[in-house]
């Protein structure tokens, strides 16, 4: 496997999930900049969310048919330009516009960055490859806060964005060499009602969702935006089973482990969406912890993140993706549990401990679930499984969110108190149990599943043939 090519990828996406969250300490400071207040400078991060929800479905459109280096390459030029305008937006308005900016080139950078490495990589080698294109996905997030405080405090919040300038540009001259070529593909004319359909559907669902667990607009707002997305989603689900060449293909969940994967993998990052939101807040609210301190706390689980990547391809080797992702998802629950059970008074060295091995499975779980989805789909269709792949896990982050965020309203509300450990307390328990959930989609698997992908069983099997294409 070449190693440059998933490293080359990997850096592209830390900085772009890294920004989904890196303005979340430094709201006041540029809320004082541009003359606006703190909650209503939310509506940037969620104009970012937005703007991956809307564009993230016609990425795979766009990667079959302009190539997906070609469209990589634009895609992070594009975030490089839209970071410029956020470094210089001097108004409410235009550092939304600038974010939402932004989002459009992180949309296409995720699932197409995803697509090239799954066409340029062995079946028999992907998993060693997801494991390296799971780290900043696992680590972007967490890195944000404390990262966006740091340089706020030392220097000045424009660097949040600055900093993406060279990095980008690095990353679009070395992807022109190192990223193979993709021919464009016939993609036939683009499905522009699926893709309304669908943008309405993603975006209506995060953008409420993100309204009611980031209160910058009254929450009833939020919940008639929700109600948009599923009557929306509903919509797309019959108009893609009457198209011929849907913008997403949702006859791609006939297949077992393909539906094993979205649907345990979206139910997992419920809890994993919540524990980045609650987690510094519970520091911060209930430890009394600056925001600094929290932020280096969390990023204690980025280390378990790292050293996952030279397990997980052992892992699935020895045990298959059924033990592996089904031990994970339970384990994984269990460790976001373990968080209730935190106290001002608890060490931090056991805090740090805990969260390195929540971090640890994290990692295999992401690594696991994100091989799957290709692991037994046809090349012409990885386009549709990354463009599915991703729309499902914004959703789903922005679900954990919101209900993590709803709880602590929820329990505040019926005791009649402040924020305190019990919301807190309850909150972890009820995630955990949904990222627990995951673990039964994939008891549905077949011990071989993707075990071409995985090698588990393969000295004493004979090898699988090509997998059809779904639905065939």
């Amino acid at each position: 496997m070449n190693r440059t090519l998933p490293l080359i990828l990997a850096v592209a996406l830390f900085m772009e999930q890294m920004d989904s969250t890196v303005i979340a300490t430094s709201l006041p400071a540029i809320a004082a900049d541009i003359g606006t207040s703190p909650v209503t400078l939310k509506l940037a991060l969620t104009s970012y969310l937005v703007s991956l929800a809307i564009f993230i479905p016609i990425s795979g459109f766009m990667a079959d048919r302009f190539g997906a280096r070609k469209v990589f390459r634009i895609a992070i030029a594009v975030f490089v330009v839209g970071s410029i305008a956020c470094a210089f937006s001097n108004s409410l308005a235009a550092f939304v516009l600038s974010r939402f900016l932004q989002g459009m080139g992180g949309a296409m950078m995720t699932p197409v960055g995803r697509l090239v490495l799954v066409r340029a990589t062995p079946r028999e080698q992907l998993v060693k490859a997801m494991a390296w294109l799971s780290v900043p996905a696992l680590i972007g997030p967490i890195a944000g806060p404390p990262l966006g405080g740091f340089i706020t405090t030392f220097f000045s919040w424009h660097w949040i964005f600055l900093i993406n300038v060279p990095i980008g540009l690095a990353g679009i001259a070395i992807s022109g060499r190192v990223l193979p070529e993709f021919p464009a593909e016939e993609t036939g004319r683009l499905d522009a009602t699926g893709f309304l359909l669908s943008s309405i559907a993603a975006s209506g669902l995060v953008f409420g969702l993100s309204v009611i667990s980031l209160p910058a607009l009254p929450p009833l707002v939020g919940v008639c935006t929700v109600l948009i997305g599923i009557i929306a989603t509903t919509l797309y689900i019959r108009h893609a089973r009457r198209t011929p060449r849907p913008i997403l293909n949702l006859g791609l969940f006939a297949n077992r482990a393909f539906r094993a994967a979205i649907l345990g993998g979206s139910l997992f990052r419920i809890g994993v969406g919540a524990v980045p939101f609650l987690l510094p807040l519970m520091f911060q609210v209930v430890f009394g912890l600056t925001p600094f301190e929290s932020g280096l706390l969390t990023f204690a689980s980025a280390f378990g993140a790292i050293a996952m990547k030279f397990i997980a391809s052992t892992a699935l080797r020895t045990a298959g993706f059924r033990v592996v992702l089904v031990a994970a998802s339970l384990l994984g629950g269990a460790s976001i549990a373990i968080n209730a059970a935190f106290t001002p008074a608890t060490a931090h060295w056991v805090i740090i401990s805990v969260l390195i091995f929540s971090g640890l499975l994290r990692s295999l779980f992401f690594t696991s679930a994100n091989a799957l989805v290709f692991a037994e789909l046809s090349d012409r269709e990885a386009s549709q499984a990354s463009t599915l792949s991703a729309a499902t896990q914004q959703v789903s982050i922005a679900l954990g969110v919101a209900i993590g965020g709803g709880i602590l309203e929820a329990t505040a509300m019926m005791t009649g108190t402040e924020l305190g450990i019990d919301a807190f307390i309850n909150a972890f328990l009820i995630v955990a149990a949904l990222s627990a959930l995951a673990a039964v989609p994939f008891l549905t698997l077949p011990p071989e599943a993707g075990s071409r992908v995985s090698g588990h069983r393969r000295r004493s099997r004979a090898p699988l043939a090509e997998p059809a294409p779904a639905g065939e």
